[in-house]
């Protein structure tokens, strides 16, 4: 089972720290509308910091300078009541480095809000296809970086709490990077909440284009396997640079996942790696990521491994066992066997009288 680390040091200050009123749930803040007005210039259109079905997201600072992101729901009152408790159940006891800190929220007549730790470094979509690429491009370590802190996320999600929370959307605008190019996993509206050994049928699938797993789609069927295919499409993404799906590219290169298994099974997996990186990584290191990925987006679910797994073969040395090391194991293994047949066959020979008194004519040097 994967062991998550402690998230946060003790000494570190608390982003709520000289705020008035906690919340009555025990975790977090209550804040007012008007607490939140204040911190948005009222909502301004200057503060936007994001858009999506579910509503918007403005930056925010609050009265102690701690500055924030506030996600506004505006979807109809029934979604948006769903989609608040979906998220407050999901992230508002859990605390990982990796995960977006969840601080508080507003439930004032028909409003819904959230208020999150701020993160200012853009996500991972939009350093690999979007506005932040006029400040250049990843470096292949700052890729797997990123990815390492979300696998590292998704396990604790997945293996380290109970009820284990399974994300349903994981796709590159969902990572948001900091400074130091640690991945924060965001965006728990569409959580669901599992018990242990449990899934869960929807008529509803939810998530987005080329990320969904395809017993999920096809099915239904949900359960922490879902983020993990989710995981592999989001690793591939990161990889070659490409979208999942592209309509843009010639008819087998639409599909991200399609293409790839189609380079690597022509065996031309060094020419997936993104053109734009410009250190390549080692053959080594392109062949551990790209054999972690596709065995994320195994289409039967059951042979993905678990988050947990996912993290050890990125950080592995020694994964995957390089060919000469395979073929030493192998030669160890046949010898060893050949070893104990000879033994077994001693064995036999002593237990017979005729070997017996042949062996003492011959006796072994």
């Amino acid at each position: 089972m994967y062991k998550p680390s402690s998230s946060h040091p003790i000494t570190a200050p608390s982003p709520l720290s000289g705020l008035p009123e906690f919340s009555h749930l025990g975790w977090g803040h209550w804040f007012t509308l008007r607490d939140l007005e204040v911190a948005t210039n009222r909502f301004s259109k200057e503060n936007v910091i994001g858009e999506g079905g579910y509503g918007i997201v403005y930056k925010g600072c609050l009265i102690n300078g701690t500055p924030v992101a506030i996600k506004r729901i505006l979807n109809n009152l029934g979604q948006a009541e769903k989609e608040f408790r979906a998220e407050v159940e999901a992230i508002g006891h859990v605390r990982h480095k990796n995960l977006v800190r969840l601080l508080g929220y507003c439930m004032e007549g028909t409003h819904r809000m959230l208020v999150y730790e701020y993160v200012n470094n853009g996500n991972l979509e939009q350093w690999l296809h979007g506005a932040m690429r006029q400040h250049g491009y990843l470096t292949w370590e700052a890729r797997m970086k990123v990815l390492i802190g979300t696998a590292k996320a998704l396990a604790y999600l997945h293996e380290a709490i109970e009820p284990k929370v399974v994300h349903r959307d994981i796709k590159s605008s969902n990572i948001l990077i900091d400074d130091d190019f640690n991945a924060k996993v965001s965006d728990f509206g569409l959580a669901k909440l599992l018990g242990a050994g449990k899934s869960h049928v929807t008529t509803r699938v939810m998530g987005t284009f080329g990320y969904v797993a395809p017993e999920y789609a096809n099915t239904g069927l949900l359960n922490e396997k879902s983020d993990v295919y989710s995981f592999g499409v989001l690793l591939l993404e990161a990889i070659t640079g490409r979208d999942p799906v592209d309509y843009s590219r010639p008819p087998q290169e639409v599909n991200l996942v399609d293409w790839l298994k189609m380079m690597v099974g022509s065996r031309r997996s060094e020419e997936v790696v993104d053109p734009n990186i410009e250190a390549k990584p080692s053959t080594r290191a392109l062949k551990r990521a790209l054999l972690t990925a596709l065995r994320c987006v195994d289409p039967d679910s059951e042979k993905r491994p678990k988050m947990g797994q996912v993290v050890r073969m990125l950080e592995s040395e020694e994964y995957p066992i390089p060919r000469e090391d395979r073929r030493h194991r192998r030669a160890r293994a046949n010898s060893s066997e050949i070893e104990s047949h000879r033994d077994f066959s001693d064995t036999d020979k002593s237990d017979n009288p005729d070997s017996r008194s042949e062996s003492r004519r011959n006796p072994r040097t």
